[in-house]
């Protein structure tokens, strides 16, 4: 009997955390109850990218979307939509027209993803990641198929190099060139490896793909080692992603089977073995000189440069190493041809970019999206702009190695070369978006001390300037520094950028730069004015009451410390030498007369 129905429920760590499995439990209880169960079936898929809106559920072939799903409405959706046909309006997705009328939009018609040209994230939240046919069912392993029948190593690399791909991991470099390195190394033992070490605060973008499609970036590397004539290769992941961790090595496991990875591949006499290594979370493993040395069980700190890996790498054998996004590109552009993957972005930044898009922002959530889409595009089209109408500020890109971009920026256009001409970074793809209520001395502080914990301590640069820096940043915003500090600040960030030894040192100083050059003036307001704009900095802002407080005492039983005083219906006062600054008064105050100054 033919399906009239299919259930798509999002398997991806966010909503896996708001219990959709139990979700995708009770719908297969469900469709039986109903005796439904002979023409719909139910399961479990990546990350679909509505990711503040989980758990998600994508009814087929109407592509309604459900959100914000709890076990308790999956009996109503049964019955209504998938007995009578009837979509359950409550759940559904709504946006809200010019005319303020709620109008139900299917999957692909939300701002989410009527902009996105999705390549690297094709089959997440579309197919099974743990069922290898369905992979193939969408083309899924014909580019490898492809590569061993009509191609020779030397044309998979000229056609890589000809679609203008370039990394995906935060520098860009060309990987057609990288792998051209490695292949020119004749003989002997290569290796080729995937980052999937993702740390930077506010990414989960290689996460996503490899819970959501995993075969994808199995099939890349195989193409890879094909290419480079690599016969092993690893899979870096953290063991902080369990599931990416747990879905990775079925699908390994899935591809020995079908004599899709191993010896002889589909006849062809080439070999490639392929398994997961598991990172401890440390933040330097992303880079690639520390994260062989932790494949290879030494600590994980950089090495200098040259040797590069291309020459040298693992085990001192020629090695390639590409992330995950990068590599989940291969195969589409073996398939589709470097023409058609060139000519979208721009000249010198081909195909699209996966971001992560977080904080101040209507649609958190996952998106890919073409090379040279504005910013402003991304912000307001995609990401629904700012909550609760506040005034856009800035907006991290390249997270703790990137910086920091304002209004000014919000028409320049998302490629390598722009956004490092403005002092900020690509990155990995995570993007955090802030409004009038961040600090940007604070957000610089943020960024800084994670890459203080995240140090490895290697070489003094990195290991004593970022923690000078930092105690200079605490210093302003305790309202203790002067503008002999800030000088010091900015000279410490500009020597550190210049002398330490790896990637991630270099790039520390960038948020602190970028809100120096962007935002001086909160610097200023903090040290001369003893004040933070935004009210963020504890040392430097007092809570009072306005006139306008109605004397409801609301914040008086939510002070912790019984620093306000008032009769009822009378306007209340705060006392400052016991006030903690908690905000807790602020927040329960209903008609806002709790200011900060």
């Amino acid at each position: 009997m033919a399906l009239r129905y299919q259930v798509v429920v999002c398997g991806g760590t966010h909503c896996s955390s708001s219990a959709s499995q139990a979700i995708y439990e009770e719908f297969q209880r469900q469709i039986v109850e109903f005796e439904i169960d002979q023409n719909v079936s139910v399961f479990m898929s990546g990350c679909f990218g509505f990711c503040d809106k989980g758990p998600v559920v994508i009814v087929y072939p109407d592509s309604t979307l459900y959100t914000n799903v709890a076990v308790r409405d999956v009996a109503e959706i049964c019955k209504e939509h998938l007995l009578n046909g009837a979509v359950v309006t409550r759940k559904a997705y709504t946006n809200i027209t010019p005319e303020d009328e709620a109008k139900i939009q299917k999957f692909r018609e939300t701002n989410l993803y009527a902009h996105q040209e999705r390549i690297a994230l094709r089959n997440c939240g579309i197919i099974n990641p743990q069922d290898i046919n369905e992979y193939i069912a969408r083309d899924g392993y014909m580019a490898l198929a492809k590569v061993l029948t009509e191609m020779t190593p030397e044309t998979v690399i000229e056609e890589i190099k000809k679609s203008k791909l370039r990394g995906r991991g935060g520098a860009g470099f060309p990987t057609g060139m990288k792998w051209s390195l490695a292949a020119r190394n004749k003989g002997g033992q290569h290796y080729l490896i995937c980052n999937a070490d993702e740390g930077d605060p506010g990414a989960f973008m290689d996460r996503a793909v490899l819970e959501g499609d995993p075969f994808s970036v199995i099939e890349a590397m195989t193409i890879g080692g094909y290419a480079i004539a690599a016969s092993q290769g690893y899979i870096y992941v953290r063991a902080e992603y369990p599931l990416a961790v747990e879905r990775v090595n079925h699908a390994i496991s899935e591809a020995y089977k079908a004599g899709l990875l191993g010896n002889d591949i589909l006849g062809s006499g080439f070999s490639f073995d392929l398994e997961t290594r598991l990172g401890a979370g440390a933040f330097v493993c992303g880079e690639e000189t520390a994260l062989m040395a932790s494949i290879e069980g030494e600590r994980g700190i950089p090495r200098n440069k040259p040797p590069f890996p291309a020459d040298a790498g693992l085990w001192k054998r020629p090695t390639i190493i590409n992330n995950v996004e990068t590599f989940a590109n291969i195969p589409a552009i073996i398939l589709r041809g470097a023409d058609w993957f060139n000519h979208i972005g721009t000249e010198r930044s081909a195909g699209t970019k996966v971001f992560a898009l977080g904080g101040k922002i209507n649609n958190t959530g996952l998106l890919e999206i073409p090379m040279g889409t504005t910013l402003r595009e991304v912000i307001y089209n995609i990401g629904g702009g700012i909550p609760n109408d506040k005034k856009f500020k800035a907006v991290q890109t390249g997270g703790p190695s990137g910086g920091c971009l304002t209004a000014k920026h919000l028409d320049s256009s998302i490629d390598y070369d722009t956004l490092v001409s403005l002092g900020s970074m690509m990155g990995s793809g995570g993007m955090i978006v802030m409004d009038e209520t961040n600090c940007m001395v604070d957000v610089a502080r943020f960024f800084l001390e994670f890459t203080v914990d995240e140090s490895c301590g290697k070489c003094t640069p990195c290991r004593e300037g970022t923690k000078r820096m930092l105690e200079l940043l605490e210093k302003i915003t305790r309202g203790e520094a002067t503008l002999h500090d800030l000088d010091d600040l900015e000279s410490l960030a500009n020597s550190v950028k210049d002398s330490a030894l790896c990637g991630l040192g270099q790039t520390a100083p960038n948020p602190v730069l970028s809100t120096l050059n962007h935002f001086r003036d909160e610097y200023l307001a903090h040290i001369v004015e003893k004040r933070c704009p935004a009210g963020v900095c504890k040392a430097l802002i007092k809570y009072y009451i306005t006139n306008d407080c109605i004397g409801c005492g609301k914040c008086k039983r939510n002070c912790p410390t019984h620093a306000i005083s008032g009769d009822i219906k009378q306007r209340h006062t705060i006392n400052p030498n016991i006030c903690i600054k908690c905000g807790a008064c602020k927040l329960a105050c209903p008609v806002g007369a709790i200011v900060t100054a």
